[in-house]
C-alpha cells in the first residue's frame, strides 16, 4: 500500500491536536488530576513537565524534517535499519510510527482514569500496554531516523534522529519506564 506524504501530514495534523484535546478533557474529567502522576515524587513533577516540552519540540523537529524539510522521494526510500536497500515505503513506515505514538497517547489519560475508578489487574495491564504501544512507536521513529542518518541520503541530516530521541526522553524513560514502575498499582 502506497502512502503519500500528504496523507501522513493530514493524519498528524488531525491526530496531534486530538492528543492535546484528550489531555485537556481528561484532566477536566478527573476528580483529582494529581492522581495521574501516580507514584512520581512531587519534587520530580517540574522536571517531568520540562521533559514534556523537550519531547514536544523533538516531535515537531522530527515531523517537520520528515514531512516538510526533506524531499519526499528521499523519505520514501528510507527503510528500517534491518531492511537493507529499499526504494519505497518510507511514508508508510513513518505513518505506522506516528500512529503508534498518537492514537495510544489520545487514550492514555482516559484509560488511566478508568484504572483509578476500577483498580483491577485488567485495567492496569491495559494502561501499561497502551503506554508501551507509544514506546514502540517512538522506537520505530528513532530507528527510522537512525536509518536515514546512517544511510547518508542526499538532503538528510541527523535532526529527525535527535528529535525522536528528545521525544524518547518523555515517552520511553518518563512514561514507559518510570511512570509504569512508580505508579501505585
Amino acid at each position: 500500500m502506497k502512502v503519500s506524504r500528504n496523507a501522513v501530514r493530514n493524519i498528524v495534523f488531525v491526530f496531534g491536536p486530538m492528543v492535546l484535546a484528550s489531555y485537556v478533557v481528561g484532566v477536566w474529567r478527573m476528580d483529582d488530576p494529581m492522581e495521574l502522576w501516580g507514584g512520581i515524587p512531587e519534587s520530580w513533577i517540574s522536571l517531568n513537565v520540562m521533559c514534556m516540552f523537550i519531547a514536544a519540540a523533538g516531535f515537531l523537529i522530527t515531523w517537520w524534517k520528515l514531512l516538510f524539510g526533506w524531499d519526499a522521494a528521499v523519505v520514501e526510500a528510507i527503510g528500517w535499519p534491518w531492511d537493507g536497500e529499499v526504494s519505497e515505503g518510507g511514508h508508510r513506515r513513518i505513518l505506522i510510527a506516528f500512529l503508534l505514538i498518537l492514537i495510544p497517547s489520545m487514550l492514555w489519560l482516559e484509560l488511566t482514569r478508568m484504572h483509578i475508578q476500577h483498580d483491577s489487574l485488567l485495567t492496569q495491564w491495559i494502561v501499561i500496554a497502551n503506554l508501551w504501544l507509544v514506546v514502540f512507536g517512538n522506537i520505530l521513529l528513532i530507528l527510522f531516523g537512525w536509518s536515514a542518518w546512517s544511510g547518508g541520503a542526499d538532503g538528510t541530516d541527523i535532526l529527525p534522529l535527535l528529535g525522536s530521541l528528545m521525544l524518547g526522553i518523555q515517552i520511553i524513560v518518563n512514561d514507559g519506564i518510570l511512570w509504569v514502575w512508580l505508579y501505585p498499582w
